[in-house]
């Protein structure tokens, strides 16, 4: 008898793998690349780009992709900028590195070889979201002679305050070898894997609104073994990497607009107002009435947070 009820376990495990690597291809196909590739260090990055000038690079916090930065790429690349929007390493359409712990330090590194090797030699303006924060800091202090200035969008700079502090449980058991990739191939494309998504929507956003169809887009990208695996990662990495670097951040001379939302859920005023002490030649913006997507939401204030930067010098 534990024979039978073992065998068929089984065998609807194995069923329920093969019918969710089907809807995990399905909606993937329905978000298909919309930039470019740049391989560096054997992985593909995939980002987004347009306009001419001065380059401006943006990177994304623990959700999504380069695509919560769409309605600012327009914008900056309208007003004379190169826009660079890059997928980071697992998540979107960007590979991420196997045989390495990856951290925002080596994030960071993988995004600077990656623009050398799309010729963008000159000092960058460079703007990071939410989970960046650390790696927008990160690759200041590694390369501060290819930085010209930074912009923080609702940051996480240091390990004090930050929501998984103290360790994260579903993060441990996701990375653990095994029980980690079975749970993530089982249990994602189930209707508790889609609720997950939904509300980590709701959270992300609150108290403001998703625009139109982003809570899909999440459901289809995030929602996705590998990319879940990354972002999974990548907040257990945060705290260990934030205490190591956050002492030295008064190190960065170079001009930065701290930009938080007043309603951001997730404690990012605290970390600014920490940041505005830490960084020498740096600027606070508070927005009324704005939570923690203002990448999405708010796209006009991320090219302001930019052209601030120039009145800082």
């Amino acid at each position: 008898m534990l024979i039978i009820f073992f065998v068929t376990f089984l065998i609807g495990m194995v069923s329920l793998y093969i019918y969710n690597q089907y809807q995990f291809r399905k909606t993937e196909l329905a978000y298909p690349p919309k930039g470019d590739f740049v391989e560096v260090e054997g992985i593909k990055l995939h980002f987004l780009s347009k306009g001419n000038g001065k380059p401006v690079v943006f990177l994304h916090g623990g959700v999504l992709s380069s695509e919560d930065f769409s309605d600012v790429i327009e914008l900056v690349a309208e007003e004379g900028y190169k826009a660079i929007a890059f997928d980071r390493p697992g998540y979107g359409h960007s590979e991420r590195p196997s045989n390495e712990k990856v951290t925002p330090i080596t994030q960071a590194k993988l995004i600077h070889n990656a623009l050398k090797k799309l010729n963008i030699t000159e000092p960058i303006i460079l703007v990071g979201h939410s989970w960046s924060g650390t790696m927008v800091m990160s690759y200041a202090l590694q390369f501060p002679n290819d930085v010209e200035g930074l912009v923080t969008l609702g940051g996480a700079m240091y390990k004090e305050g930050y929501p998984a502090e103290h360790g994260d449980t579903l993060s441990e058991l996701v990375t653990t070898p095994i029980l980690g990739d079975l749970i993530m191939n089982t249990l994602l494309a189930t209707p508790l894997g889609k609720s997950m998504g939904k509300e980590t929507t709701k959270a992300t956003f609150l108290p403001e609104t998703p625009p139109a169809g982003y809570e899909e887009k999440l459901l289809a990208l995030w929602g996705r073994p590998t990319q879940f695996k990354a972002n999974r990662e990548d907040t257990l990495a945060f705290p260990l990497t934030s205490k190591q670097i956050s002492p030295r951040y008064k190190e960065i001379e170079v001009p930065t607009v701290i930009v938080v939302g007043e309603n951001d859920p997730f404690g990012t005023i605290k970390m600014a107002e920490r940041l505005k002490k830490d960084l020498p030649n740096s600027k606070m913006v508070i927005l009324p009435n704005v939570g923690h997507m203002i990448p999405e939401n708010h796209p006009e204030k991320v090219l302001e947070a930019i052209e601030q930067l120039a009145k800082m010098k």
